[in-house]
């Protein structure tokens, strides 16, 4: 295994991400691991890792999620069965079960004590 130089990954790292994304990420260390942005702790060499294949122009980092119209659902999908809630919050747990295993088709059995 080779020494990771911190300061030389840490800058690659941020040159590569800046190039990819057109802003500076947020890196945080703690005791060995870096959050980039907030998000998920990675060592040192994932990050060495993340920088070489954001220098060759494939991007690691999640995108955002874009929320699509529900528009283009088709319509043969079936419907849910509609429940019913008290002012009480809903469905207890024993009931919750008893309406899943009624809807699946096949030999379903009640959790015990039903």
């Amino acid at each position: 295994m080779s020494k990771l130089d911190k300061e030389k990954v840490l800058a690659d790292y941020t040159a590569a991400y800046k190039k990819a994304h057109g802003k500076a990420p947020s890196i945080e260390a703690k005791s060995g691991w870096y959050s980039v942005n907030g998000g998920k702790n990675v060592r040192l060499a994932q990050l060495a890792e993340e920088a070489e294949s954001l220098a060759a122009g494939s991007v690691t980092a999640p995108a955002k999620k874009e929320s699509k119209p529900k528009a283009a659902a088709s319509k043969s999908a079936p419907k849910k069965a509609t429940v019913k809630s008290s002012g009480k919050g809903g469905l207890t747990a024993k009931e919750l079960w008893q309406q899943k295993l009624q809807q699946k088709s096949g030999r379903c059995r009640f959790p015990r004590g039903s």
